[in-house]
């Protein structure tokens, strides 16, 4: 729960710091005093996004900051699994906005994201305000009040794993069937593209090879002259240079004897001798294999053409191109050729997984029954002292066609608040004050089975004043008096007022350029004026404090 707020240049705030305690508090205040202010700064600690034109004019910074005692609660699991830092006893969320347009979040001084604030704060804080009274005709929400009662979360987990692999089941069939559908459209040219390149048995270096046989064999005579002819310089037989080298190294060797120099002279000699052999035996080995041959000159064009018009076909700029297109063309046939195998598996998948759907989806409408007699119960006894002795609650549960993420149950809250008057879907036949009252005790059933250590209602009693209001107040003291939690309520009905156990007053003050909201936490004399004033307006009379007191009295 919270145990202190610091707030500082928010919207028309200053600087504020209050501290809370448990059980049930009461917020109240005139109209525009900064109350729904005060709601927006706390869900910016929840997560919600800044918006920067909330930050108070001539201010360069925004902070807010809360403390939560969460010893009474398990948060251990939420602390360790996003590294942060925890002693089991206090946690301290803290928002920080710059005029310039930035935002940070931290938790326990670590920096976080807005979507693990978020995840956080839906675990220490439920706020309601009256936007939230048009859940109450949403589906959703009550298959979510179901299921907080009926306590199937793990199954629901369970349930929603399989549903997923259900879904990709699905979609992988129907992606499978689709492409099957366009494969028999084209398969026969895909078949032929793909005979056409295999026909032509490609090799990624062919091309390159046959260029450069093309040049030597349109070139051979000119290649075979050159080479014969550098050969007869190097071993001809008059007088070649080889030979001539020959003799040289041998003279040098000579006189190795009487001159120290001529040993490493006739040793280079003696290397450019071997090399100059080498070369000439590779000369005359190459005009001996090149030769002018028509034929091979024919096949080789022809190749050469064939592949620049397989390119020019598919669109390629290399052989290689063509090989993996040709690779590709295979798999699209052999997948096309194989659909009705994968179609079948899938098929088959699909069944065993829709089996196990069916027992969980059972298993979930089974607990989900029970939990609607529950609900009935508890509703009709929390309804009924609120103004409703006639009231009839029933949560209709209807089987969905087909699986949904949520199971295969459709279910609708159902209202009368009359006799004679048959059951119809609360949105279709509830009031204001009766869907506040509505909603009051569905809080307050979810609150006895859910842990949550905050509960905020801003202005829940619309449409009801009296004795409602009254009934109202100590639903919502009792939430508070349990379990260790805390429940705040805004509220402009005295009635409900004076059964906190605390009582704030938020204000504003205007100054010479500026207008401040406050909030304080009220005495006990101060709560009778504070009451004397909601009861009377701004005249206060002695009937009036004479009425707070008896209020605070009967609380």
């Amino acid at each position: 729960m919270i145990t202190s707020l610091h707030i500082q240049n928010y919207a028309l705030i200053e600087q504020l710091d209050i501290e809370f305690g448990s059980g049930f508090s009461v917020i109240t205040g005139e109209t525009g005093a900064g109350k729904s202010i005060l709601l927006g700064a706390i869900g910016l600690l929840l997560g919600q996004r800044a918006d920067l034109r909330m930050i108070k004019a001539g201010a360069q910074r925004c902070i807010i900051e809360a403390r939560f005692d969460l010893s009474q609660y398990d948060f251990a699991d939420y602390f360790s699994a996003h590294d942060l830092d925890f002693d089991g006893e206090e946690c301290i969320i803290r928002r920080e906005l710059t005029a310039t347009g930035k935002s940070r979040a931290f938790i326990n001084d670590t920096p976080t994201s807005l979507t693990d604030l978020k995840e956080l704060g839906d675990q220490l804080i439920d706020i309601h305000s009256q936007h939230q009274n048009l859940l109450l005709n949403r589906e959703g929400f009550q298959l979510n009040v179901l299921d907080a009662v009926a306590k199937d979360q793990t199954l629901l987990a369970e349930y929603r794993t399989t549903y997923k692999a259900y879904v990709q089941a699905k979609d992988a069939l129907r992606r499978e069937q689709e492409e099957y559908e366009r494969g028999k459209e084209e398969l026969d040219y895909i078949a032929f593209q793909h005979q056409q390149l295999a026909e032509a048995e490609l090799s990624e270096d062919e091309e390159e090879a046959l260029e450069q046989e093309l040049n030597t064999l349109e070139h051979a005579e000119e290649i075979k002259s050159a080479l014969y002819q550098s050969y007869s310089q190097l071993d001809g037989e008059e007088a070649g240079a080889v030979s001539l080298i020959r003799d040289a190294s041998r003279r040098v060797e000579a006189i190795a004897g009487v001159y120290s120099p001529a040993q490493e002279l006739a040793e280079r000699l003696e290397s450019c001798y071997i090399e100059l052999r080498d070369v000439a035996n590779e000369l005359s080995s190459g005009a001996e294999q090149v030769e002018y041959d028509p034929e091979r000159l024919t096949f080789v064009n022809e190749r050469i053409s064939q592949l620049h018009a397989l390119k020019q076909k598919f669109h390629k700029e290399s052989v290689a191109e063509l090989i993996a297109l040709r690779e590709d063309l295979g798999q699209q046939l052999s997948r096309i050729q194989h659909s009705d195998t994968r179609i079948h598996d899938l098929e088959k998948e699909i069944d065993k997984i829709s089996q196990q759907l069916d027992t969980k989806a059972n298993k979930l409408t089974s607990i989900r029954t029970k939990a609607a007699k529950v609900v009935e119960k508890e509703m009709q006894s929390r309804l009924v002292p609120l103004g409703m002795p006639n009231v009839r609650f029933q949560v209709g549960l209807a089987a969905e066609e087909s699986f949904t993420v949520h199971g295969r149950d459709k279910v609708s809250f159902l209202f009368s608040a009359n006799k004679n008057v048959p059951l119809q879907p609360i949105s279709q036949v509830a009031s204001g004050g009766e869907i506040s009252r509505l909603m009051l005790s569905l809080k307050a059933l979810i609150s006895g089975v859910e842990k949550l250590p905050t509960i905020i209602f801003d202005e829940i009693d619309t449409g009801v004043s009296g004795h409602i209001a009254e009934q109202m107040a100590k639903i919502m003291k009792e939430m508070g008096d349990g379990q260790h939690r805390q429940v705040i309520c805004i509220t402009h009905l005295p009635q409900i007022a004076a059964m906190g156990s605390r009582h704030y007053r938020v204000y504003k003050t205007d100054e010479s350029d500026s207008t401040t909201s406050h909030i304080v936490s009220l005495s006990t004399e101060e709560r009778v004026e504070e009451l004397a004033r909601m009861l009377s307006g701004s005249t206060l009379t002695q009937a009036a404090i004479d009425n707070a007191r008896a209020l605070l009295g009967i609380a």
